[in-house]
C-alpha cells in the first residue's frame, strides 16, 4: 500500500504537514460528477481531503468523453459515482468515500460536511441545495456557467452578489430564485465574464426515480460544452475549498 506522507509531501512543501494533517480531518461534498464535479472530487482526493461525499444520479454517455475525466469508451453506461469511487480511491486508498448514486433532494439527503461543491446543472435541485446550505450555514462554492463558453481564462470567483453578467438566462434564473427565497449573497460562485454561445438549442424532458420512489420530471437543456471551461470551473472550487479550509488549520 502506497503511503500517504509520500502521495502528499508535494503538498507539504507549500502548506506545510500540519496543514496537511488538517485537510485529512475535513469533510467535503460534492453534488454532480460532471465536467465540472469531477474535476473538483479529483483536485479535493489529490490534496488529501480525508472525507468526501460525492453525489450523481447519471451514467456516462459518449457526449460526455470530450470533457469529463471517468468518460470513455470504455466506461460508456456506467454509474459515475460508482466509477469516481474506484478512482479517488486509487488516488488515495485511506481516504473516507461516501457514494451517493442519486438525483439531489433535500428531501432524500441532509448534508453534514465542513463544506460543499455545488457542480448541479439542472435548476431546481441547485436552488434546493443552495437554500438548505445558506439556512444550514454550511460553506458552499457553486459553479455557475461553465457551459457554452470555451475561454477558462474568463473565469472568476467572487460572491453571488457580485456576478458581472446577471443577464444570462442560466444565471438570471438561479438569481431570480434565490431572490424569492431571500437569498442574495453569502454564496461564493465560480461565473465567467465570458458570453455564452450555442449553435442549436436543445431541450427535452427528463424524469428521474429518486431512491426514495418519488419521481422528478424537469425540462433538460443540452448545452454547447468545449473540453476547457468545465474543467478549470472544477480545479478553480477545489482550490477555493482547501484555501478557506487551511485557513481554519
Amino acid at each position: 500500500m502506497t503511503d500517504s506522507d509520500s502521495i502528499f509531501s508535494r503538498n507539504e512543501l507549500y502548506w506545510g504537514k500540519q496543514g496537511q494533517e488538517f485537510l485529512a480531518s475535513c469533510h467535503v461534498a460534492v453534488f454532480g460528477l460532471g465536467g465540472v464535479g469531477g474535476y473538483c472530487a479529483e483536485a479535493l482526493a489529490r490534496s488529501g481531503v480525508g472525507e468526501l461525499t460525492v453525489m450523481d444520479f447519471d451514467v456516462v454517455s459518449s457526449s460526455n468523453i470530450n470533457r469529463q475525466l471517468v468518460a470513455l469508451n470504455s466506461t460508456v453506461g456506467k454509474s459515475k459515482a460508482l466509477l469516481f469511487e474506484s478512482r479517488l480511491k486509487d488516488i488515495n486508498p485511506y481516504i473516507k468515500l461516501n457514494v451517493i448514486e442519486d438525483f439531489y433532494s433535500d428531501k432524500n439527503y441532509k448534508i453534514r460536511a465542513d463544506f460543499v461543491a455545488d457542480a448541479i446543472d439542472t435548476m431546481r435541485a441547485k436552488i434546493s441545495l443552495l437554500e438548505y446550505c445558506v439556512k444550514n450555514q454550511i460553506p458552499v462554492i457553486s459553479s455557475m456557467g461553465a457551459g457554452n463558453r470555451i475561454a477558462p481564462e474568463e473565469l472568476y470567483i467572487c460572491d453571488i452578489s457580485e456576478i458581472e453578467h446577471k443577464n444570462t438566462p442560466f444565471v438570471s434564473n438561479i438569481l431570480y430564485q434565490l431572490k424569492k427565497r431571500n437569498i442574495t449573497s453569502g454564496i461564493q460562485v465560480v461565473a465567467s465574464r465570458e458570453k455564452p454561445f450555442c449553435r442549436e438549442k436543445i431541450s427535452g424532458t427528463e424524469n428521474v426515480l429518486l431512491k426514495n420512489g418519488e419521481n422528478l420530471e424537469f425540462t433538460k437543456i443540452t448545452p454547447a460544452s468545449t473540453p476547457f471551461v468545465a474543467s478549470c470551473a472544477g480545479i478553480f472550487m477545489a482550490s477555493y475549498i482547501v484555501r478557506k479550509l487551511l485557513e481554519k488549520a
